[in-house]
């Protein structure tokens, strides 16, 4: 079962129905078959913080991922890694998308867990992007 928590409080939305998609996404994804992964839901402030430190960029982001590595001598894991999302974020990006706010979210979980499956749009030639817009059909969001 992933973990899905909501740190911040300025966005409010309907938790359980995210953690029932979050937790649907592995039978879903071949990529992500028996695997389990972390999404948390923080401020723009907390968002910027990490975008800053683990990218150096000055600014609040949608979605981030941070892989899961294994130490030297640990046993296997299922776990992926963790996603952080930017709620005030994604209902920015749900009302300018003509979106729900649940339906941008859905989005953003599966951009992140593809990143934890080993995809980056930012230097492959579109793999992502197809296989992000094939799930979205398949999934329907």
């Amino acid at each position: 079962m992933n973990q899905v928590i909501d740190l911040q409080q300025k966005i409010k939305f309907d938790i359980d129905a995210i953690r029932s998609f979050a937790d649907s996404l592995p039978d879903a994804i071949a990529e992500a078959a028996g695997k389990t992964f972390s999404v948390a839901f923080i401020s723009n402030e907390r968002m910027k913080q990490l975008n800053s430190t683990f990218r150096g960029k000055d600014a609040a982001t949608d979605v981030l991922s941070f892989p899961f590595e294994a130490q030297p001598f640990e046993p296997e894991s299922d776990e992926i890694g963790d996603i952080v999302i930017s709620a005030e974020q994604a209902q920015k990006q749900a009302t300018e998308n003509g979106l729900t706010l649940e339906g941008e979210i859905k989005q953003l979980i599966l951009h992140g867990v593809l990143h934890l499956c080993g995809y980056d749009h930012e230097t492959d030639d579109g793999e992502m992007n197809a296989r992000e817009l094939e799930l979205r059909d398949e999934l329907g969001i």
